[in-house]
């Protein structure tokens, strides 16, 4: 053997009773971040059963069988950790119970400090220790003893305020509490019955660990092998592992059938090993049969742990696997800061001054220790108390405030007209965003921070319990590092009227749907957590929509899913009949479940009406009508309330810029209100979805189809776009630049996607309204500003565009959708470009992003970029409460009025300079937290959960109560 190995093998050896603690620790980490809930028993009976057998082979099934005592105490050792580890399943809160263990530590203390155990005869008096041991208890030790129970109070405090997550319900508290305590009373248990052995009059010259926690001088680990010390282990483990087994076929959801292959699945690919999207049950085996052995190290190194060290050590080691576990699912200067504290208390509680050559001196070294270390987490805690005070009380406050927006003061000049704004406070595009920053702040402060509170803060926007698994949605969320916990408004507005619809009638339609080939659309059949059947739609789409699932389906309730293949959103339903369904929701549905209090956390089971998902049926009728390259604009306004601009029996209606737009020049200040074609009857001849559609299926009855984008007007569900999560288009880093070598002028290429160009139709569409106007031989208004006065005066000019040809460039780089008489005609209009590498974009400052057939496909990349992104959407995608503008982006008006002035003040002003930079990288910095594919399956976990519980026929009966 290598001299370096052999060298580190006799450290390893030497110092096995500092290093084996660490691999514990390891251990523990991986298990407690690693281990799948919903197969927790399973696993633990497996990695004890896998323990037991090891200990049979080294010890024997009889060996020991004479020490009644020791017995007595692997039994109700072994039994209470079984207990601990049922109640923790039982309370279906992984970061309540995380939180609970932070306790360990003291209970161990208290039950090692007490003569509980020995007097009910139960337990044998401790092993006596050698002269020095003894002596080490001497009555200088004894007057250290409320210095330890500070210590202990210490390491207790800190490891619950990294952990903290308060108890909502009883009876998670209740089953929290007795988790610890039958945690703590197995470790005294397992302690005492490796203690005691049949040798245990040999133990003054071995020199043992005492129940108090304090220890002397061991035996190497080939003592620890021995088969008496074995013995205690093998009936531990035994008692370990048949309790836990029976609790997972009573408490588990285990089905025989998941553990093998479906011939279906398999062959729906042909047998290909590369589709991501079927999710079998050989994920779930691997994964539990990983975690049986990390179990079964982790259990063998927790008796190797208690054999050297004791109870209590071997509780502040398991306090702290949860601790690194937590910040491992969300990291937080706060945690790390208090895990140190933690980390530092159990190093100064595990220190024995007595045991060394000086030992007067470190015990007063250690004793200042402790006392500077008491101050400190003292400080720290009232800092964290009084910054948790002012934050909760801004947030309160925040709450009766409205938006801080100036340009809410001013009325507009004329009915319909756009909002004034005071060119004293500052340019406008200055005023929108710093209201924008701080509105957007605000929203960060107010996010929850536990699960107890994302549970209160549900309840309080939407009147109703959170649906079954959401625990498990917060957990997954947590782990990915979801950065607004609250803000999915979008998925709540979506399905609020199918409340109003029986989950029978939901489910119904969507096997309509399916059944018919003609409908264009991608079925996904999930059962028992798997995705059985997948059809129609192109291949990727198909794998990366069901890849999205992947992650969480397990959670997921039996259910038919129809995703929209086209661009284009589908369902429009009457205002009459919408209105109708939302009051019906509201005022009947809701409140019914509202009123539920104790709502089961778990959906029903498969209803009668669904088939085993191996088959979609055939329908010969659909409901679904065909327009494409027809006038949509009569159908998309039909959910539009009588009242509203669009719905006019005139012609030709003003816009409702009020709601919107500000300045002449039209300023977006409300991008939703802009979005909304409720607002802007023009739209049905400047906007090429309303002119002529390339693809088209309509429905106006209410049918669950999910889309990728949609019109405002339209009730399809939004989910995160496929096309995204896989990147179909992307962002190369290395491509791009700094801001300073970018060209600084607003750059866009793009086809005449939009619509379907025929008889002149492209005059009518917004891509081509766009670049024509910005490239137009006229004029355009600007704001400049007059003389050196503070304030400044900014006052509206009438400039030729020519003068600022500089900062546009603007251009088709391809012609389609179009009749050859429309495409020649677009040729001769405009100036086409050769087309150009997607990666170039990167050269310049300034990106202009617009729609298509329906959502930008490079919206993503663009804001990852290091460039500032101007986008024109009427399009709604998922992100709507995650991106704000005027903070992460430039919204434009479709009117086009304030483009050059947009351009021209973030690229020729000093303020704007500065503005458009920093935008840039606000930008920039914010998608890659919150545009990663991490975040789209968060999202549509939640939205599916949500969904799961409309079409549960107890929809009513079921929901998360809360921790």
């Amino acid at each position: 053997m290598h001299p370096a190995a052999t060298a580190v093998l006799q450290n390893v050896a030497q110092h096995a009773h500092l290093f084996l603690p660490c691999v514990f620790l390891a251990a523990s980490v991986s298990t407690a971040v690693n281990t799948p809930e919903r197969h927790s028993l399973l696993i633990t009976s497996i990695s004890w059963a896998l323990v037991w057998i090891f200990s049979i082979i080294r010890a024997g099934v009889l060996a020991g069988l004479d020490n009644v005592k020791r017995r007595k105490s692997c039994w109700a050792a072994g039994a209470l950790l079984a207990l601990a580890q049922i109640c923790d399943r039982a309370a279906r809160d992984r970061e309540g119970m995380w939180w609970a263990q932070a306790f360990l530590p003291a209970v161990v203390y208290f039950l090692l400090e007490t003569d509980l155990w020995t007097n009910t005869g139960i337990v044998p008096a401790f092993i006596p220790l050698t002269d020095h041991a003894i002596d080490g208890h001497s009555s200088a030790d004894k007057s250290t003893r409320t210095g330890s129970s500070r210590l202990i109070f210490v390491i207790t405090v800190t490891a619950a305020i990294v952990l903290r997550t308060p108890y909502n319900t009883a009876p998670t508290s209740a089953l929290g509490l007795s988790t610890v305590i039958f945690t703590a009373a197995g470790l005294v248990f397992f302690e005492n019955a490796i203690t005691s052995t049949k040798d245990a009059e040999k133990a003054s010259s071995r020199g043992f660990v005492s129940a108090n926690g304090s220890f002397s001088r061991r035996e190497s680990m080939s003592g620890a092998r021995q088969s008496h010390y074995l013995t205690s282990l093998r009936d531990v483990a035994i008692v370990m592992a048949v309790t836990t087994g029976i609790a997972t076929f009573c408490m588990e959801d285990f089905r025989t059938e998941v553990l093998i292959w479906s011939p279906e699945i398999w062959d729906m690919e042909g047998g290909r090993e590369d589709w991501r999207g079927v999710q079998g049950p050989g994920r779930m085996i691997r994964q539990c049969l990983v975690m049986s052995i990390v179990n079964a190290l982790k259990s063998f190194l927790l008796f190797v742990t208690l054999h050297y060290q004791g109870a209590l050590p071997t509780a502040l080691i398991a306090v702290g696997s949860y601790l690194i576990a937590r910040l491992q699912m969300g990291a937080s200067f706060s945690g790390v800061w208090f895990l140190i504290i933690f980390g530092a208390a159990s190093i100064l509680f595990l220190f024995n001054p007595s045991s060394s050559s000086n030992a007067s001196t470190d015990r007063r070294m250690t004793t200042r220790a402790r006392r500077l270390l008491f101050l400190l987490v003292s400080v720290s805690f009232l800092v964290m108390l009084t910054k948790n005070f002012y934050g909760n009380v801004a947030f309160r406050s925040g709450d009766a405030m409205d938006p801080p927006s100036a340009f809410f003061d001013l009325p507009p000049e004329s009915a319909l007209g756009p909002i004034p704004l005071d060119t004293k406070l500052g340019h406008p595009i200055d005023q929108l965003i710093k209201s924008a920053e701080q509105d957007f702040r605000d929203l960060q402060d107010r996010q929850s921070k536990s699960l107890a509170a994302a549970v209160t803060e549900y309840r309080r926007r939407y009147g109703i319990p959170p649906p079954p698994n959401f625990d498990r949605w917060y957990e997954f969320a947590q782990r990915s590092g979801v950065e607004l916990i609250d803000e999915f408004d979008t998925i709540q507005e979506t399905l609020l009227p199918f409340w109003a619809l029986k989950p029978s009638t939901i489910r119904a339609r969507v096997r309509e749907a399916l059944g018919m080939e003609e409908n264009a659309l991608i079925g996904v059949l999930i059962r028992d957590g798997v995705t059985v059947k997948v059809e129609g739609g192109p291949e990727w789409q198909q794998k990366a929509t069901v890849g999205m699932m992947s992650q969480f389906m397990e959670f997921l309730p039996d259910m038919d899913l129809a995703f929209n293949v086209h661009d284009e959103p589908r369902v429009v339903v009457p205002h009459d009949q919408l209105s109708q369904m939302v009051q019906a929701a509201k005022d009947q549905r809701m409140p019914a479940a509202f009123g539920n209090r104790t709502p089961r956390n778990k959906f029903s089971t498969r209803p009668k009406d669904m088939n085993d998902g191996k088959r979609i049926e055939d329908f010969k009728t659909t409901r679904f009508n065909r327009f494409a390259h027809q006038q949509t604009w009569t159908h998309s306004r039909m959910s539009c309330s009588p009242e509203s601009p669009s719905r006019s029996y005139e012609d030709h209606t003003a816009d409702n810029l009020t709601s919107y737009s500000a300045t002449s020049l039209g300023f977006v200040y409300n991008a939703s209100a802009f979005g909304n074609i409720c607002n802007s009857p023009s739209l049905s001849h400047t906007y090429g979805f309303f002119e002529r559609p390339n693809a088209y299926n309509i429905v106006h009855d209410l049918i669950p189809i999910f889309s990728q984008s949609k019109v405002s007007s339209y009730q399809d569900i939004l989910y995160p776009s496929p096309w995204y999560w896989d990147t179909r288009v992307g962002y190369d880093e290395t491509r791009d630049t700094t801001w300073d070598n970018k060209t600084d002028s607003l750059y866009w290429r793009g086809s005449t996607t939009g619509g379907f160009s025929r008889n002149g139709g492209w005059r009518r569409q917004h891509r081509q309204h766009i670049v024509q106007r910005l490239n137009a031989p006229d004029t355009a208004k600007i704001i400049v500003k007059h003389g050196q006065a503070t304030p400044p005066d900014w006052q509206i000019e009438e400039v030729p565009r020519d003068d600022f040809k500089n900062v546009i460039d603007v251009k088709f780089s391809h012609l389609g959708q179009c009749d050859e008489g429309d495409c020649d005609a677009q040729k001769e209009f405009f100036e086409v470009v050769d087309r150009v590498d997607g990666q170039d974009a990167w050269k310049w400052r300034h990106l202009l992003d617009m729609d298509g057939n329906a959502f930008s496909g490079r919206f993503y990349a663009f804001l990852k970029s290091k460039s500032l992104v101007y986008k024109m959407a009427i399009f709604q995608e998922w992100h709507k409460e995650w991106l704000k503008p005027w903070v992460h982006y430039v919204p434009l008006s479709l009117r086009g009025d304030e483009h050059l002035e947009a351009v021209r003040y973030m690229s020729g002003e000093e303020d704007g300079r500065k503005q458009a930079e920093k935008m840039a990288m606000a930008g920039r910095v914010w998608a890659n937290k919150v545009l990663r594919n991490s975040d789209f399956e968060a999202w549509f976990f939640r939205l599916l959960l949500e969904y799961g519980r409309l079409i549960d026929d107890d929809r009513e009966l079921i929901g998360y109560a809360g921790p």
